[in-house]
């Protein structure tokens, strides 16, 4: 029999990335994604995949984003017993990422049952932390460069893809097919992270697709947040800032250490990283060394330029203080988390700010925020937004159009079929455009639940 894929997830969305590939009785997944933003999206968590968990022998992780993760520990709960191969980065974060979202499912779901706003007669998490701490022991630690064997006859080559700590493209090797899944591609003049490696040969790509109908500005993160944080602090607001705590934490607070040595904003501007889950990624640069391109200066500069909160009560003290001050907090697309309970208390307020810091996923409060709606529904009830909404350009961590079609071109040869991936369908027909225009290969935009024989 052929070789297969399935796509369970990141098809037609940004979300959920999940690609069951299948020869013979054999089966693996790329990524085990949750579903975020729209509710039709997340409705699909709580719907079984249609192979039983047991069925898949392996799995691969290009990242530890939540898109890319998060359904991990719900399949082990649901009888999942073999291994995930993922780079040591990636290992690292999901130790730290997949308990703290287990830890929120059951935070919101208190919530939702004390204040009596959900619809079930009783608020379930999709999976608690524990369900998480005991998926952990599946993830297998890979060498980039290295081929490993997920199943017996299967190979797997992971490769640096940039974007975050630990993200790879995976090479995968089968029945004499080569698969490339690119995961999440970074960006070559990224602050944080190296550029992706060059990709290899391969039959068939599966590319992202996130940024696949935008370009980057050329101004930097720094050079937007000065006049930004400079307003914050002249008119004594509170800033709010929903954050990806991997990657896009970094980001912000690296440049915010460097804005305040050169003068640029108040040294005194106090400002608060308030997520567990980012307060332990900030430090594991400083023992990653090497997977990152930042040197020792930096490393320290950024996991000192803000007042870590890991505590609840330290987080509800915030409240009780006055402006100015900026409070990063996750997640980025103000889907769950501590960040609601902030965006709730200062959003009403014309001196406030939230500062959005990148692409906001349709459905999710950001994209509310980002459209400029005066209300946003948190934890079921209506909160007025006064505050002034600012969206960055600079911030992410994604290649765009042209980076993305550049990365392409540095194939060895064309490959027979491109499926493009992981973005909204604007984005993700426009890249399609793009490479079949500009490269002259095949590409197309798979259905969610299609399968395509390779």
């Amino acid at each position: 029999m052929g070789v297969s894929i399935t796509f369970l997830g990141g098809a037609g969305t940004v979300t959920g990335s999940k690609y069951l590939v299948r020869h013979g009785d054999e089966s693996l997944l790329v990524d085990c994604g949750l579903f975020q933003g729209f509710k039709q999206l997340r409705l699909r968590n709580w719907t079984p995949l249609p192979i039983a968990p047991n069925k898949v022998q392996a799995i691969l992780l290009t990242h530890a984003h939540l898109d890319h993760s998060g359904y991990l520990p719900l399949l082990v709960k649901e009888g999942f017993h073999g291994k995930v191969y993922a780079s040591s980065g990636t290992q690292a974060l999901c130790k730290i990422l997949l308990p703290d979202s287990g830890h929120i499912q059951e935070e919101d779901a208190l919530f939702r049952n004390r204040h009596r706003s959900s619809k079930h007669e009783t608020a379930l998490p999709l999976y608690t932390s524990q369900d998480a701490l005991n998926c952990l022991p599946h993830i297998k630690a890979v060498e980039m460069g290295k081929v490993c064997q997920p199943i017996p006859g299967w190979k797997a080559t992971f490769q640096d893809a940039g974007h975050i700590l630990g993200a790879s493209s995976i090479l995968l090797e089968v029945a004499g097919r080569r698969i490339l899944f690119s995961g999440d591609l970074g960006r070559p003049d990224d602050t944080l992270m190296q550029p992706p490696a060059p990709p290899p040969f391969a039959d068939t790509v599966l590319i992202e697709s996130t940024y696949g109908n935008r370009r980057h500005p050329p101004d930097n993160l720094q050079n937007e947040l000065e006049p930004i944080l400079q307003r914050l602090a002249h008119r004594g607001g509170i800033a709010v800032m929903p954050v990806f705590a991997v990657g896009r934490a970094q980001a912000v607070l690296l440049a915010i250490a460097e804005l305040k040595a050169a003068g640029k904003i108040p040294h005194a501007l106090p400002i608060f990283l308030d997520s567990p889950m980012a307060v332990h990624t900030t430090h594991l640069f400083e023992t990653h060394k090497g997977e990152h391109r930042l040197n020792t200066h930096q490393t320290h500069a950024m996991a000192h330029a803000a007042t870590m909160v890991n505590s609840m009560d330290d987080s509800k003290a915030l409240a009780a203080r006055h402006g100015p001050m900026v409070i990063l907090s996750a997640s980025g697309m103000a889907t769950g988390g501590r960040v609601l309970h902030h965006i709730a208390h200062h959003a009403g307020k014309h001196q406030n700010m939230i500062i959005l810091t990148g692409y906001q996923a349709p459905g999710t409060r950001g994209a509310t925020l980002a459209e400029g709606a005066r209300t946003v529904r948190i934890h079921g009830r209506d909160v007025m937004v006064n505050a002034e909404i600012v969206q960055l350009q600079s911030a992410s961590a994604h290649a765009d159009q042209h980076q993305i079609l550049n990365w392409l071109r540095h194939m060895p040869k064309a490959p027979d079929q491109v499926y493009v991936v992981h973005g909204d369908l604007p984005a993700a027909d426009a890249l399609r455009c793009g490479i079949q225009r500009d490269l002259g290969w095949r590409a197309m935009v798979p259905e969610h639940g299609s399968t395509w024989p390779l």
